[in-house]
């Protein structure tokens, strides 16, 4: 049954995400990884890093493998375009890791939790940047890998290269580079344009100052919003920094970033698809693998990118096709774009409802929304996105509080109960 009144209120502002609130952190960084396990209901997580999201085919064929043998079977995306098994039995950690680094997928160990670069996905496949950022990302990658201080940087710091189009400028990475159109990149924090050729070491260098700032302050510190400094003093230290180590730079505004994720379907060279709530089976999978003749690239937006570089018409159709046939999103106009969720029970034992079940039932009767909804066990919303969403938190009751804000419009709530009702009130907060 729907709680209270279904009429659209305003209410307090949503807890803000975990991941940009100052924060006083008492402990270590628990961040899981691919060599420390974290341990959930459903048994142990691994979250291998993927910088940028890219795979080669022997690379994914291996995380199959080694999901089936040791996992669940699944992957499971992140919104940072990295991949989760879950599942995994007590004591396989090292039989993991062996796996991994065969595939070429643990270039550092003692790095392996900071190596988490989101990149623009479609970077030299569709025209649409400013230039191909995969230079960037092999070299931010291996100046990463290089660094002693990079040891120091939490599983939750976040790099972001951008080709220009403003797709993950738009996501509130720590350190972001963005292509220019005169040739340059506009790296923040700091504000500042630098050459190309300066701008992987110009992030790592941004993050190195960021890590000094935090310990000047005396205190863990995860994330560029945590520190207690503002943007303009922090953006002052990372200018000094650049001096110091002879890249050029100059203060330059501010762009703006979208955000938004490809398009399921043929994009350029390439195809692209949506996987819903992020979670591949074993038989999806095994259709990207085999679709993926130069690889693939997972984007932080859940969803999947075939390169198709010099493949013909015909077999870009059977491809596609295939991932169709497999339950993947090749349709632009799926309502499965604009839903997500956290894993929810059984996985989580914070989670106080089966999230994703709830969800899949809600969208047949809902249809597309109206905003995006993101669905979350419990007060902690892992995983949720950034911008204008709805909201969907399940309750200690068994049912769901809902809550929607958009730019320039009042925070609106209601509570439901069951699929029909939750229609009910998501008309009533979006309205």
């Amino acid at each position: 049954m729907i709680v209270g009144m279904l009429t659209a209120m305003p209410t307090a502002a949503l807890p803000p995400s975990p991941q940009a609130t100052p924060a006083r952190r008492d402990r270590g960084d628990a961040c899981p990884g691919a060599l420390r396990l974290h341990e959930a209901d459903d048994g142990a997580l691994a979250r291998i890093r993927l910088p940028g999201g890219f795979l080669t085919t022997n690379q994914a064929r291996a995380l199959g493998r080694a999901a089936r043998r040791l996992g669940d079977g699944d992957l499971h995306l992140t919104s940072r375009g990295n991949v989760q098994v879950r599942g995994l039995a007590a004591g396989c950690g090292a039989e993991l890791a062996e796996a991994l680094d065969a595939a070429g997928l643990l270039p550092s160990p003692e790095h392996e939790r900071v190596r988490n670069i989101v990149a623009s996905p479609l970077s030299g496949l569709d025209g649409g940047g400013l230039r191909d950022v995969r230079p960037w990302l092999t070299a931010l990658d291996a100046a990463l890998c290089a660094s002693e201080a990079a040891k120091g940087l939490s599983g939750r710091f976040l790099f972001a290269l951008d080709d220009g189009r403003g797709d993950v400028a738009g996501l509130g990475a720590d350190v972001t580079a963005r292509a220019t159109g005169d040739g340059g990149a506009w790296l923040t924090p700091g504000s500042v344009r630098v050459a190309a050729a300066d701008a992987p070491l110009a992030a790592l260098v941004a993050a190195e100052t960021f890590l000094q700032a935090a310990r000047s302050h005396g205190r863990r510190t995860w994330r560029v919003s945590e520190l207690p400094l503002s943007q303009a003093e922090l953006g002052r230290l990372v200018r000094d920094r650049l001096t110091a180590k002879g890249i050029e730079h100059e203060d330059r505004p501010e762009p703006v970033g979208a955000a938004e994720g490809p398009s399921p379907g043929v994009v350029g060279d390439a195809l692209s698809v949506h996987v819903p709530l992020g979670r591949l089976s074993p038989i999806q999978w095994e259709a990207l693998t085999v679709a993926a003749d130069s690889g693939l690239r997972l984007t932080p937006w859940r969803g999947v990118v075939v390169p198709t570089v010099g493949a013909t018409a015909a077999r870009i159709a059977e491809s596609l096709e295939r991932l169709r046939a497999a339950g993947l999103v090749t349709d632009a106009a799926s309502p499965w774009l604009r839903v997500g969720a956290c894993i929810g029970r059984p996985g989580c034992a914070k989670a106080h409802s089966d999230v994703r079940a709830d969800a899949a039932r809600a969208l047949e009767v809902t249809g597309s929304p109206a905003l995006p909804l993101y669905w979350s066990g419990c007060e902690r919303r892992c995983g949720h996105p950034s911008g204008d969403h709805v909201d969907v938190l399940a309750t200690p009751d068994g049912g769901y509080r809902l809550s929607a804000a958009t730019a320039g419009r009042s925070m609106r709530t209601a509570s439901a109960a069951g699929p029909s009702l939750i229609g009910a009130a998501l008309a009533a907060i979006t309205s």
